[in-house]
């Protein structure tokens, strides 16, 4: 039995994300991942001018003549969601931490996909898969879905990005849609990733707090990493660090969204300050328009 407190932040965040899964996304939404692929409908009798490639052999040696094979594009997606619960995703600096930005975001883009008729799925991961979700369809399932994220107790402190992703590659072995919710304070997963983005529709989200961005002027100040533990002495008002943090931070930042895009993802990063359906609008338009 879930806590009326829980249950009404449940409800708002439902109400909230079915608002901005506006008609406007949604259209975005079509349009930039609208390539799913074909599946295999029937075979007829060869006719002149159709593909030798697309020859049925084993129909044409039974029957005596040449069939070929007719495919129809999928109509259905399936969208999965992997969403990371380690603990540097529940640091915040501002109005929400950023666990709470990715639940608000997986729950827009679950929306977006119950409203096109497409199934969504969940895999929760830190230092290992915590909790998989089969694609289903409709608004009792997104209901789940969204009530998971929001109550799901995380087990493990760090993230190990690389396992979830060979976790998805043997739970999905049909091509669907994946966003990555994560800061991606991970290593050694570049390599599956790639083989991830070759199989599917790969999007990695980023979700950092301004913090991490650029370093406040607060004196010495303790800074310890969630994952972890370690702590450091940081003398923040240090010009050479004001100038230095930000400098590395936008630095290694166009490092990996390279990395990320050279494996064949794409890539949205995002602040616990942004609005989330602007940069979905942002970042599905700019989708749109690469794939036309």
């Amino acid at each position: 039995m879930l806590a009326p407190e829980l249950l009404s932040r449940i409800r708002r965040l439902e109400l909230k994300a079915g608002h901005l899964a506006s008609d406007i996304l949604l259209g975005e939404y079509k349009s930039a991942f609208k390539g799913r692929g074909w599946e295999f409908d029937e075979v007829r009798e060869y006719q002149v001018g159709d593909e030798i490639r697309s020859i049925d052999w084993n129909v044409t040696a039974r029957m005596g003549q040449p069939f070929v094979k007719l495919f129809r594009e999928e109509r259905e997606m399936t969208l999965m969601l992997m969403v990371d619960v380690s603990s540097s995703l529940f640091f915040g600096s501002s109005a929400r931490a950023k666990h709470e930005m990715v639940a608000e975001l997986a729950a827009v883009l679950a929306f977006l996909a119950i409203r096109r008729q497409d199934k969504v799925g969940l895999l929760v991961f830190s230092d290992h898969t915590e909790l998989y979700i089969p694609p289903g369809k409709g608004r009792v399932h997104v209901w789940s879905i969204i009530r998971s994220i929001l109550t799901h107790k995380a087990q493990g402190q760090r993230t190990d990005l690389d396992g979830a992703l060979k976790s998805f590659m043997q739970l999905r072995k049909r091509r669907c849609l994946a966003f990555v919710l994560s800061d991606f304070q991970a290593q050694g997963y570049e390599k599956t990733l790639k083989q991830v983005a070759r199989r599917h529709e790969l999007v990695c989200v980023q979700i950092e707090d301004p913090a991490e961005r650029a370093l406040p002027s607060a004196g010495l100040v303790w800074y310890q990493d969630r994952e972890s533990g370690e702590r450091v002495l940081v003398d923040s008002s240090d010009p050479w660090i004001q100038r230095e943090w930000p400098r590395q931070r936008a630095q290694e930042q166009k490092l990996w969204q390279k990395e990320m895009e050279r494996s064949g993802a794409s890539v949205l990063a995002m602040t616990t300050q942004d609005n989330t359906a602007d940069a979905l609008h942002r970042f599905l338009s700019v989708g749109s328009r690469r794939r036309s």
